[in-house]
């Protein structure tokens, strides 16, 4: 095929792009389903604690686990970080573009002083870790696919849409993660559960005119994003208001996700698990207890593994220090419930 046949045909380079992306690799059985790289930490001379997001939860979470005895270091899966070509699968060269401009970078995360530096320390030191974790959650489905599950401690960029950036989102991970999978691993049918506080704009605004895709969002209306448009494309919306307790929320959960398989059967689950509904959070303005997340985490895994749908756990927002730990815990739980294996000798299960 001509590269002009290519330019005018935007899905036919799509479907190029997906086919030659590196992103997707066999992952040995000394491995577990559980990725993560020390490459997602942001550290950028203190200026990351001008945002009230924990830019090192992802590396506590897996220190937790590891000195808990749950997972070896060994053992977790490190991917591979996105090119400009994986972006463009779903992101404009005009978006992609857009973030040369460090203050538009600032705009994103939400940090000013991020507009003063220079972009290419912002692209290594910013916008390098986030491409890191969209390259372990697009690895997350062919993972979860192949072993039933898979969490990718990190990514859930769900305000993020082909488009736009926003709420600490520079990439579409979850958009992109399904696109992927339509084509890599002949999945037909994804259904996104997002249960972080925040509406999830980003991947309703990009893929929620697709059939192919079932929205369940259960998200406070009273804080950010408050995009009107978005919520039009949101299959099931379950709205949880400011200072929600934990059985009320868990009970609308349960009702959702029996509601959510009886208007349609996915062959892909991608949990989006942000830990911001958590009791005292400064964002999420809800009352849910560290137990009640684990209960939370638990459920969406039942669901879906009693059905053998595969599922793919990203750990989205959360906007305290104990969130990491609250994270771990929950990842904990699931194991010794059977709903995961975090161990080498059967890690394939």
């Amino acid at each position: 095929m001509s590269s002009f046949s290519m330019e005018t045909h935007p899905e036919a380079l799509r479907r190029e792009r997906i086919l030659s992306s590196k992103l997707y690799f066999n992952v040995p059985e000394s491995k577990v389903s559980i990725i993560y790289s020390s490459a997602y930490d942001i550290s950028f001379m203190g200026i990351e604690k001008l945002h009230p997001f924990d830019s090192t939860k992802w590396r506590r979470v897996c220190k937790f686990l590891v000195s808990d005895g749950f997972l070896e270091e060994k053992s977790i899966v490190e991917p591979l970080e996105a090119s400009n070509s994986d972006l463009l699968v779903v992101h404009s060269l005009d978006y992609l573009n857009s973030l040369k401009s460090s203050a538009t970078v600032a705009r994103i995360t939400e940090v000013p002083p991020v507009a003063f530096f220079p972009n290419f320390l912002v692209q290594q030191k910013v916008l390098s870790p986030f491409r890191k974790q969209v390259g372990g959650t697009i690895l997350a489905a062919k993972l979860a696919v192949e072993r039933g599950w898979a969490i990718n401690v990190g990514g859930g960029f769900h305000h993020c849409t082909a488009e736009r950036g926003g709420g600490f989102c520079a990439f579409a991970d979850i958009s992109l993660c399904i696109h992927f999978a339509f084509l890599r691993l002949s999945i037909s049918r994804v259904m996104i559960i997002d249960l972080d506080a925040h509406q999830g704009n980003g991947h309703e605004t990009d893929l929620g005119d697709d059939s192919r895709v079932y929205i369940l969002d259960m998200y406070n209306p009273e804080i950010y994003p408050y995009d009107y448009s978005a919520r039009r494309f949101i299959d099931q919306k379950v709205e949880v208001m400011s200072g929600t307790s934990t059985d009320e929320y868990l009970r609308k959960l349960d009702k959702a996700l029996e509601v959510a398989f009886r208007n349609f059967q996915p062959e892909l689950v991608v949990y989006n698990a942000g830990t911001d509904i958590l009791d005292g959070d400064p964002l999420g303005l809800l009352n849910i207890s560290p137990d009640g997340i684990t209960s939370r985490d638990e459920k969406v895994f039942r669901f879906a593994r009693e059905r053998e749908i595969p599922v793919v756990m990203l750990t989205s927002g959360g906007y305290m220090k104990s969130n990491a730990r609250v994270i771990a815990d929950s990842i904990e739980n699931l194991s010794r419930q059977g709903l995961i294996n975090t161990q080498l000798d059967s890690a394939s299960t």
